[in-house]
């Protein structure tokens, strides 16, 4: 904040990145505690809320590479916690979903997952959280939409 108690574009920036820094090591740490990866953890979290998907369909849940996930499916494929099954309406898609045992390491993981990241934001209220979340998704719909290219046309010549 500057003098005139203004927050400038760079030092905000700085806030949400040490801000997402801190948040991320807690959610990273809850998910290591679960013998996971966060590739897997992402995957397995996909497939408890969402039921069977494809890897293409997981990939796009997540925002991975389809190498990543392809290499986390059969990591999950080779635990037990995921088989292969063929999609009904495309013969060449195989469906990906949970074992029992798949399901129950998924609600345990993300239970801890879900329990460390509400402790670790319970400084804010319930109005303040949807704010946040409300600014947060904003400003990356924004960000997202413009590009780099286009922020060109918003600096000041």
């Amino acid at each position: 904040m500057n003098k005139n108690g203004r927050v400038d574009a760079p030092r905000l920036a700085i806030v949400l990145m040490r801000c997402y820094r801190a948040v991320s090591q807690i959610a990273e740490r809850s998910i290591q505690d679960a013998g996971l990866c966060l590739t897997d953890f992402a995957a397995l979290e996909a497939l408890l809320h969402k039921g069977p998907l494809t890897i293409t369909e997981i990939q796009g849940k997540v925002l991975l590479a389809s190498g990543s996930m392809t290499a986390a499916v059969d990591r999950l494929e080779k635990k037990g916690l995921v088989v292969r099954t063929s999609a009904t309406n495309d013969r060449r898609a195989k469906l990906v979903e949970l074992t029992p045992e798949g399901r129950r390491i998924a609600k345990t993981a993300f239970g801890r997952h879900a329990a460390e990241l509400e402790a670790a934001m319970a400084v804010l209220n319930p109005a303040e959280k949807r704010q946040l979340h409300t600014l947060l998704k904003k400003l990356g719909l924004f960000a997202a939409d413009v590009g780099p290219a286009k922020h060109r046309s918003f600096i000041r010549q």
